[in-house]
């Protein structure tokens, strides 16, 4: 009999999906096991996919014993693990690899439950909370004792936000707990909008993967920062400093891709980041013309590949681009190019659009950057 002594039928083929019936390994991930293993051979620990109610209720109960589940959000999928568990944190750092000053977002179901989080809570937070959440913005705040320290790379704040997912909000809900949720990826890999690339990346995990489809947004969060003299935006998203300055009244600054006094903020302010493992470059559509055979083209405006090679084509429109792009590098990163060639983002034609614009130039700055 397998360790796992409970199995869970979250899909219309029997999966076993097992509580723990001790304490859970060092790791902290779920394992599941295949009924159908052969006897004679060790049973094979694989990351699976899970949808509907069931993977919802099992996804509380691995959480609550601090487990490791993925769980989708409009921008990408997440890695969650109990937010105030310092031992849950410290597994997400170790899973993804993730450096320790690299801090976390906690996620949360509504404002009151962020209130429980953060120290001191400006009114500018509440009428952001209200005109954006649940949605894609960031709001780092000074942080009450109860954070562990893990989540913040050490600092004084931290950075929460309430995902618009419903299965997102479900998880929250139901657990009633925040939860961190940094990029369900190896640290500094091609962020996951889909379930299949969380499985992929963590193929030989333990870990639930709760399906939610494929991410909305498909870009990481806006961050802004509330905690200084005016309004900052540490990391540039679908949110522009145009819509927060018209909800809070005031100018609100766009701090440089990459300040180290940040660092410990906002996650992703990284260098390399986003990276696909086949080498990226990033080049305007006249650089097109002189691709080889060998390399992948990531391209809006172009109908084929110039010498024949693999294209992925991509939207024309900014927010389809920006949900897709993710996605298109990884096709790329399994194709059988020796490079990836990804054609600048279509320009802007409003205030929306640019940051957008401005928030992709910034995630394929870095998933080229060697």
């Amino acid at each position: 009999m397998p360790r796992w002594g409970r199995s869970c039928n979250a899909t219309a083929s029997t999966l076993s999906c097992p509580m723990p019936t001790s304490s859970p390994p060092a790791s902290r991930h779920l394992s599941i096991r295949h009924p159908k293993t052969s006897p004679s051979k060790a049973p094979r620990t694989m990351a699976e996919i899970v949808a509907g109610p069931e993977a919802i209720a099992l996804g509380v109960r691995l959480l609550s014993e601090g487990y490791l589940v993925a769980f989708p959000t409009e921008t990408v999928y997440g890695l969650g693990a109990d937010a105030l568990n310092p031992d849950a944190v410290a597994s997400v750092f170790a899973l993804k690899g993730r450096p320790s000053h690299n801090p976390l977002i906690v996620h949360v179901s509504d404002e009151a439950m962020a209130q429980r989080v953060v120290r001191n809570w400006p009114e500018a937070a509440t009428k952001l909370a209200r005109a954006f959440w649940p949605g894609p913005l960031t709001l780092v705040l000074p942080k009450t004792s109860d954070v562990p320290d893990a989540n913040t790379a050490g600092g004084d704040t931290v950075a929460v936000r309430c995902p618009e997912h419903p299965v997102a909000l479900a998880l929250i809900e139901s657990f009633a707990k925040p939860i961190v949720g940094p990029s369900a990826n190896p640290s500094g890999y091609i962020s996951p909008t889909t379930p299949e690339h969380v499985r992929d990346a963590f193929a030989e995990e333990d870990l639930l993967v709760i399906d939610g489809g494929h991410c909305r947004a498909g870009i990481e969060s806006t961050v802004l920062d509330l905690t200084g003299d005016s309004p900052a935006i540490l990391r540039q998203g679908v949110i522009g400093a145009h819509r927060i300055a018209e909800v809070l009244g005031c100018d609100v600054q766009v701090r440089a891709a990459h300040q180290a006094e940040d660092e410990a903020r906002s996650p992703g302010l990284i260098g390399a980041h986003y990276q696909p493992r086949t080498p990226a470059r990033l080049v305007s559509v006249d650089e097109l013309a002189s691709a080889p055979s060998s390399a992948v083209l990531i391209a809006w405006s172009i109908e084929s590949h110039p010498a024949g090679g693999a294209l992925i084509t991509m939207p024309q429109r900014l927010a389809a681009y920006a949900q897709a792009i993710y996605r298109a590098l990884h096709e790329g990163d399994r194709s059988r190019g020796d490079q990836i060639w990804v054609e600048s983002p279509p320009s802007a034609s409003d205030d929306d659009e640019r940051a957008i614009a401005e928030a992709l130039h910034e995630r394929l700055r870095r998933a080229t950057q060697r």
